[in-house]
């Protein structure tokens, strides 16, 4: 165990990003278990926070086998799974509308915070294959940020070779081998509820509300 629990995780991971204090960051946090870590994260570095919507595709009969991830704008299959276009055309336009309609659950009617010339910070509470990231960077690359960082409290070695030579930074408190699992790094590692997540959310904006950002 390395954390108590998601609030701790991400004050280490604070102080591994405080060169990014006010520089004009978007932090995108992956629901569910992301976006406990994604406010604090937003909250220290003054920093905007928006929601990196994904979901993994499953294969046909079997759900639970993940094939590739989904977003409201991209799709990524790995290179070695034989699947039916109709299937994934199906599954994919499926998944899409179901994460478009989470947005609006979280978000209400608030556009997504623009990226262009910003610094984006992606962050989850961990990250295992680094699949559903992977997926997501194409999408972001194509709004032009200053730059990509990735950011999260453990992650395993296989993500890190994976995603680091793609974007700016990968930072992360630890990568310990073997990665058994993210949940096994956590004292507390309970799963996250929309209204969780809706109170966070709602809480970040309250606070910045108040708080003066100069």
């Amino acid at each position: 165990m390395l954390f108590k629990n998601r609030q701790e995780a991400a004050m280490q991971l604070v102080i591994l990003l405080k060169d990014y204090y006010k520089q004009n960051v978007v932090v995108l946090a992956i629901p569910r278990g992301g976006v406990p870590v994604g406010c604090i994260l937003a909250k220290k570095l003054h920093a905007e926070l928006d929601l990196l919507m994904t979901k993994k595709i499953g294969a046909p009969g079997n759900p639970e086998f993940a094939i590739g991830a989904v977003g409201p704008d991209f799709i990524l299959i790995e290179n070695d799974v034989a699947v039916e276009q109709t299937y994934l055309q199906a599954e994919t336009k499926r998944i899409q509308e179901q994460l478009k309609s989470r947005y609006a659950l979280f978000r209400g009617n608030k556009s997504p915070v623009p990226l262009t010339g910003k610094t984006v910070i992606i962050t989850d509470d961990g990250i295992a294959t680094g699949r559903t990231i992977l997926a997501a960077l194409p999408a972001i690359q194509k709004k032009q940020p200053a730059e990509i960082v990735i950011a999260t409290p453990v992650c395993s070695l296989q993500a890190r070779a994976r995603l680091e030579p793609l974007v700016d930074q990968l930072i992360s408190c630890a990568d310990p081998d073997p990665f058994i699992g993210v949940g096994r790094f956590y004292d507390n590692f309970e799963e996250i509820t929309d209204l969780q997540v809706l109170s966070l959310l709602q809480s970040l904006e309250e606070n910045t509300t108040h708080v003066p950002k100069n």
